[in-house]
C-alpha cells in the first residue's frame, strides 16, 4: 500500500513510500496480540508485594484461654489471622510474573497491530528528523503542522536520535522510540503512529 511521506513542517510531499503487505496488510490475529499485551504489561510488574503471615507477627505465643469450658470458641495465640493485629492469611507473597512467548507469535502480534492500524488511517510517514539541538517548541512545531498536537503519538525513529528523544521528553502524550525497541502495546495504546521513513526498513527486516 501506498502512502504519502510528510515533510518537518508538517506538509505532504510528493514522495510516497510501499508499506509491505506481509507486514501492514495481512490478517490481524487478535489472539497473539492478546498475549504478547499480556506478556508486556506482566512483565512490568515488579512483584514485590509482601504481607506479613502468622509466623512474621511479633508477639506472644501464649495461649490466651483454656480450651475448653468457657463457652465460647477456641483461641489459640495473638497472631493468629482472625483476630485483629494477626498475620495475613495466605497473603501476597514475592513473586515473577515473567513468561516467555515464541518470537514467531511476538512478530505476528506487531503485524496484526500495524494491520489495524493501517485500516484504520492511523498511520503516518514522516522525512527523518534533523535537529541541531534538543528544543521541545520546535518538536511542538512538528506536531501542530500534522495536527497532531492533542492526540497520543507514538513516533518510530530509523535510529537512535538524542535530539528528537530530548525534545518530547516533557510531552506527556508522545513516545519515540526506535525501529528495533517498539512493541505491540506501544502501537495499540497510541491514537497515531508516525513512522520515519528510515525505519520502514528496519521494520520490515525486523519482522520479516
Amino acid at each position: 500500500m501506498e502512502v504519502t511521506v510528510f515533510n518537518s513542517q508538517g506538509k505532504a510531499t510528493s514522495k510516497k513510500v510501499t508499506l509491505s503487505d506481509t507486514i501492514f496488510g495481512i490478517e490481524p490475529n487478535d489472539h497473539a496480540i492478546y498475549l504478547d499485551v499480556k506478556q508486556h504489561l506482566a512483565n512490568r510488574r515488579q512483584g514485590t508485594h509482601k504481607a506479613k503471615e502468622r509466623a512474621e507477627i511479633a508477639g506472644s505465643s501464649r495461649k490466651i484461654k483454656k480450651q475448653k469450658g468457657t463457652g465460647g470458641a477456641r483461641v489459640g495465640n495473638i497472631k493468629s489471622g482472625t483476630r485483629v493485629g494477626g498475620g495475613r492469611i495466605f497473603g501476597p507473597r514475592p513473586r515473577n510474573y515473567h513468561f516467555k512467548l515464541n518470537v514467531k507469535l511476538k512478530r505476528l502480534a506487531r503485524k496484526s497491530a500495524f494491520a489495524y492500524k493501517l485500516k484504520s488511517e492511523d498511520i503516518m510517514v514522516l522525512e527523518d528528523l534533523v535537529m541541531d539541538a534538543p528544543k521541545t517548541q520546535d518538536f511542538k512545531a512538528l506536531l501542530a503542522g500534522l495536527k497532531l498536537e492533542n492526540e497520543k503519538v507514538l513516533l518510530i525513529l530509523g535510529s537512535q536520535n538524542d535530539n528528537v528523544y530530548w525534545s518530547s521528553r516533557n510531552l506527556n502524550r508522545i513516545k519515540v522510540v526506535t525501529a528495533d525497541s517498539f512493541n505491540t502495546y506501544d502501537v495499540l495504546n497510541a491514537r497515531k503512529i508516525v513512522i520515519a521513513e528510515s525505519s520502514i526498513e528496519v521494520i520490515e527486516k525486523i519482522l520479516n
